[in-house]
């Protein structure tokens, strides 16, 4: 599985609110970035997120009608957010990693640093075979 968690280091939002928290956390991951204009992803997440604190339950066809958007756009972002370790689907239903935020970014971490250390493994490899000194 190809996974990629991108991070990027935003200031923090000035003033607590939960709008501007979570804007921050989806903005912090690079959630809605590039041709996303118009933060489908960030509005895809509020939406699961929600669903949650109300113990319903989220599928692709239900954030479609409750965003009003193709479903084909919805599952397009839903593999990116899947990809990132945010999200994940069972059958049709779609899920936040560990029930959390705080559980999903603890996963999250966990494969970063698993990452993380297979690529210092590779590299080490790699400046022994090229005559490269580590300090």
């Amino acid at each position: 599985m190809v996974q990629q968690i991108i991070l990027r280091n935003l200031e923090k939002p000035r003033i607590k609110s939960l709008e501007e928290d979570l804007l921050w956390f989806c903005d912090s991951f690079g959630f809605s970035s590039g041709r996303d204009t118009e933060n489908t992803a960030n509005r895809i997440i509020f939406s699961v997120l929600e669903k949650l604190s109300n113990d319903r339950e989220s599928s692709s066809e239900a954030l479609a009608e409750d965003l009003d958007m193709k479903i084909s756009r919805i599952n397009h972002h839903l593999r990116n957010l899947n990809e990132s370790g945010l999200l994940y689907r069972k059958k049709r239903l779609i899920y936040l990693r560990g029930g959390s935020l705080k559980a999903a970014v603890r996963e999250m971490r966990k494969d970063s640093e698993r990452i993380l250390d297979e690529l210092e493994s590779i590299a080490e490899e790699i400046d022994l075979m090229m005559g490269l000194k580590n300090r």
